[in-house]
């Protein structure tokens, strides 16, 4: 969410602001577009592109940065790690957050952007102090509803991340998620009882965060709804 929250703020703004018709007529169906593409699309251009790319920078963090905190790799360097996965994640959710904001901020009131420029306020102003404020609590929720859809995904992380079922010590270890410890374990564990219960237990778990941040975002959003009802 640091590396798809600031991309999917600026892009809804250029879109709901500073875009003219025809090149939002353009963008717009583009970021649609990038919302419904599969994850495990996403998930092969990981592998193929991101994953490379990051094991070549870890190799020069753990070359020329070896004691950096939360940077240098504890084990030899592959690019299947926590980073890659962070990374996949914010392109599969940046479209969905995109899309929302930018209608979060095109629903506020033509009158209050109005209202700032007659008082002088340059546009850039107006969206700043104005057009972000009013809008708030939508974009709460909007990087609410991301960071759920982050939370739960499967297929793009199993592919990226590393599936090693160790806690990281840097941005460049492997990782194991719960969605990717489920989707990989559960069918071959099934006799196992205990380990059953275990896998059951982190499903739960993951159900109730899901949930919990999607009725925060709901709230968030019953709140724009009163203030542009009132």
């Amino acid at each position: 969410m640091a590396i798809a929250v600031p991309l999917s703020l600026l892009t809804a703004v250029y879109l709901a602001e500073y875009a003219r018709p025809t090149v939002r007529l353009l963008l717009k169906p583009m970021v649609d577009l990038m919302a419904g593409i599969p994850s495990v699309v996403y998930g092969v251009f990981g592998v193929l592109v991101i994953v490379p790319a990051v094991g070549k920078l870890a190799a020069f963090v753990k070359t020329y940065l070896p004691s950096v905190p939360l940077l240098t790799p504890s084990a030899p360097p592959t690019g299947y790690s926590l980073l890659a996965g962070g990374i996949v994640l914010a392109l599969m959710v940046s479209p969905t957050v995109i899309a929302v904001m930018d209608e979060i901020l095109r629903s506020i009131p033509m009158s209050l952007r109005e209202a700032a420029l007659a008082l002088g306020a340059t546009r850039w102003e107006t969206v700043r102090f104005v057009v972000l404020r009013a809008g708030h609590p939508g974009i709460v929720s909007a990087v609410l509803l991301g960071f759920a859809r982050a939370f739960g995904e499967t297929m793009a992380v199993v592919m990226v991340v590393g599936n090693v079922p160790s806690i990281p010590k840097s941005l460049f270890d492997p990782a194991y998620p719960l969605p990717a410890l489920i989707a990989n374990s559960y069918g071959e564990m099934m006799s196992v009882p205990l380990y059953d219960a275990a896998l059951m237990l982190a499903a739960l778990w993951l159900f109730l965060s899901v949930l919990a941040v999607n009725l925060v975002a709901q709230h968030f959003l019953r709140r724009v709804r009163r203030g542009w009802a009132g």
